[in-house]
């Protein structure tokens, strides 16, 4: 049985009032906020029964409205990259702003994780809608958008709904970042991961995937047995981990697929994803510089967390390889995403 509560958490100037919904189950303790359909905490049981939240973010409004990282928030209208802020549907091009380098990111300079959300509840959980009108940063159409969060004994699962009113690109996806050894904790080094794809996505030097879909065979990407954080991101180029590992092949049928699996030793947790969407983005924290002072005033550094961000493949509106990302009148946008956390 899922207990659901809520009260005001604050304001945000122009905006209007934030509410925060607490979702509790016998196993799992989950806080969702208004403001960004941002999940604001998780906290979830180690082997020994100690209670630890394993969600980065803040302790108060204020810290999540100045934000510039995305912590627990839902991400939209198009989540991850559009390569230089520019596509083509039916003919009509559209000119986003760009937010990240030269791209367009996380649905633009003001997305779906800045705006507050309309909520109510349902069993076991609260929905969160939320209207982006035609025009919005840029994107075609009017779109009418809504999560649910729902907590099932140790599940929770968020689900994903859309309409628009003309063509357009949409992705959504959740943006938690995860440390299962809770909070302070300085790094995930640590964690062990295994992503159940067969294939990830090369990305240019500004992380738009040039379109090949490689084999993660005899590369630093294989992570289909798990393996530690801390010695895989010795041998990953760059900084470390932002890619989309591909969970099928881009035509494939619409169904619920394993996606992740972390677990932290020391303590126990572990986290398993399984998800609709045709990719996961695995992401190592790396440009958290230590600058974000979080709860309890801890500070997030690089490598302090991990994003599995399921989602369709980046700049998938500009790939006609890639899963169709595009909404069409009439039609509806679903996708289910579910987070596990048990102990071993």
């Amino acid at each position: 049985m899922t207990q659901v509560s809520h009260q005001q958490w604050g304001q945000v100037p122009g905006l209007g009032n934030v509410d925060m919904w607490t979702l509790q189950s016998p196993q799992v303790r989950v806080e969702v906020l208004t403001l960004g359909a941002i999940i604001r905490s998780v906290s979830c049981r180690g082997k020994h029964g100690q209670m630890e939240d394993v969600v980065l973010g803040y302790d108060d409004l204020e810290g999540y409205v100045s934000d510039k990282r995305y912590l627990g928030a839902l991400v939209g209208r198009v989540a991850n990259r559009i390569a230089k802020g520019h596509f083509v549907v039916e003919g009509k091009e559209f000119q986003l702003d760009t937010n990240n380098g030269p791209n367009a990111l996380h649905g633009g300079l003001r997305g779906f994780n800045k705006e507050v959300w309309l909520a109510a509840e349902v069993e076991g959980g609260v929905i969160l809608s939320h209207t982006s009108p035609d025009g919005d940063q840029g994107y075609p159409g009017e779109l009418q958008v809504s999560i649910s969060y729902t907590l099932q004994g140790e599940t929770l699962t968020a689900d994903y709904r859309a309409r628009s009113t003309k063509a357009t690109p949409i992705n959504l996806t959740n943006h938690s970042y995860f440390n299962l050894s809770g909070q302070g904790a300085a790094d995930i080094y640590d964690h062990e991961v295994s992503i159940s794809a067969q294939s990830y996505l090369p990305v240019d030097d500004t992380s738009i995937p040039t379109g090949e879909i490689r084999p993660v065979e005899d590369t630093p990407f294989d992570l289909r047995v798990p393996v530690p954080v801390g010695v895989q991101l010795k041998k990953v180029p760059g900084l470390g981990f932002d890619h989309n590992f591909c969970l099928c092949s881009p035509r494939d049928d619409w169904t619920e697929r394993h996606a992740a699996r972390v677990l932290h030793p020391p303590s126990g947790r572990v986290l398993e994803v399984s998800t609709s969407q045709p990719g996961v983005q695995f992401y190592t924290a790396n440009v958290l510089d230590g600058s974000i002072r979080g709860k309890g005033g801890v500070t997030y550094g690089k490598h302090s967390a991990f994003c599995l961000e399921t989602q369709n493949w980046p700049n998938a509106v500009n790939q006609a390889s890639f899963p169709d990302c595009l909404l069409r009148p009439g039609d509806e946008y679903h996708h289910v995403t579910r987070f596990t956390f048990t102990t071993v």
